[in-house]
């Protein structure tokens, strides 16, 4: 599903933060992504969605070579990220405006569209949110509605920027129960050892811009 080799980045201020990177994972994987501070973890998801370009190496998703722009728009229709903050990902006045936001860019029509967003927020225990101006929400729901914003592209695949940190009990166990349930391939960016063991099979370390061991685990 996505490979990538000897992959080199920097920052327009000069800081290096691949060299060499080399990565793969396959459909049904549900793959861990640990490391220090600034060891590339976001950069990572950013470089595969298209949002940042290398500058060496090879990405390659869904069988394919992906350089150019246009070359992205098949990856982000199929692969959802979900942001490390969730103001950068809601942006629409209401709920369920930012939930149908994505099917409508898929080109559903507007009965679908509904039923979409009705079945995500049942999935998410968002009934009766759909109205909530966003920006009014707590932590803690904001980051329910940035899932859902991202489950209700049904996308292939997940890109989890650390999806349950300073969150509450209940709000992260929700979250858990609905990726064991309704994703079957992510990558999970998380500095809490229980996530990672509970939600992944396989996990990676990042560190000095290469990945310095992998490894199962028994999620």
């Amino acid at each position: 599903m996505i490979e990538i080799k000897d992959l080199y980045f920097e920052y327009p201020n000069g800081k290096q933060v691949f060299s060499g990177l080399d990565f793969s994972m396959k459909k049904g994987e549900k793959v861990g992504l640990i490391g220090p501070n600034g060891a590339g973890k976001t950069t990572l998801f950013h470089l595969i969605m298209g949002l940042l370009r290398p500058s060496k190496g090879e990405i390659r998703v869904f069988g394919k070579p992906r350089k150019d722009e246009k070359d992205f728009h098949e990856v982000r229709r199929r692969i959802g990220l979900l942001f490390q903050d969730s103001d950068d990902q809601l942006f629409c006045p209401t709920v369920e405006e930012d939930i149908a936001f994505g099917p409508l860019n898929l080109g559903m029509d507007n009965r679908e569209v509904q039923e979409r967003v009705h079945e995500t927020c049942k999935l998410l225990g968002l009934n009766g949110l759909e109205k909530r101006v966003t920006y009014r929400l707590s932590g803690g729901e904001k980051r329910l509605v940035a899932l859902a914003t991202v489950f209700a592209m049904r996308p292939e695949c997940y890109l989890l920027d650390e999806p349950t940190t300073g969150l509450d009990m209940e709000t992260t166990e929700r979250i858990k129960g609905f990726l064991l349930e309704h994703a079957e391939t992510y990558i999970i960016i998380s500095h809490d050892p229980e996530i990672i063991e509970e939600l992944c099979n396989r996990v990676y370390r990042l560190d000095d811009g290469k990945v310095v061991n992998n490894r199962f685990c028994s999620g």
